[in-house]
């Protein structure tokens, strides 16, 4: 993708998304950390090691998004809901933007990539869940056919403050219609 930087106009910036790699582990739990520091990412307060984030997603669907220079900019993945095997075409949506990626289209990207490889490897339904303070992030799935199917009020409390949750999801209109 080929973007124009809102700071410096003039500057032309190229992104790449390519299969992660598991040398990409720190870098991954690097941008992770700053999407705690945010507020509005995630209830977790500390970044799991790379170990077990690893254990934690598919071992498909895994992206990163890269900068012209190949600084990692973003990543994202798919969890499994449930290891039922009538769940195994469901996963949940995780895209995380480094700081200085956000604001450029660029979680966009990931988004419809991971869409597409989803469908690849077969599953016919993504869901999320994203603090309703989080608009960016709401504005992106729905664009890309989320849809919101409900709200968990204060559902864990984050710093000491109830937090409350959209849940959306994404039907497949290619796997599992028939």
């Amino acid at each position: 993708m080929e973007y124009y930087d809102k700071n410096t106009i003039k500057k032309k910036m190229n992104y790449e998304i390519r299969e992660m790699q598991p040398d990409d582990g720190a870098k991954v739990i690097k941008i992770f950390e700053e999407g705690i520091a945010g507020g509005n990412a995630t209830f977790d307060q500390t970044a799991p090691s790379w170990e077990a984030w690893d254990q934690k997603y598919f071992k498909i669907a895994r992206l990163i998004l890269e900068d012209e220079n190949e600084n990692v900019v973003g990543w994202a993945a798919l969890q499994p809901i449930s290891n039922r095997d009538c769940y195994k075409g469901v996963a949940e949506v995780s895209i995380y933007l480094s700081n200085v990626a956000q604001g450029k289209g660029l979680g966009a990207m990931l988004l419809q990539k991971l869409i597409l490889v989803s469908e690849e490897h077969g599953f016919w339904m993504l869901q999320a869940g994203i603090f309703p303070e989080n608009q960016p992030s709401l504005i992106i799935h729905q664009k890309f056919g989320f849809r919101t199917v409900g709200s968990r009020e204060k559902i864990a409390q984050m710093n000491g403050v109830w937090r409350d949750v959209v849940l959306l999801e994404r039907r497949s209109k290619t796997i599992g219609v028939s």
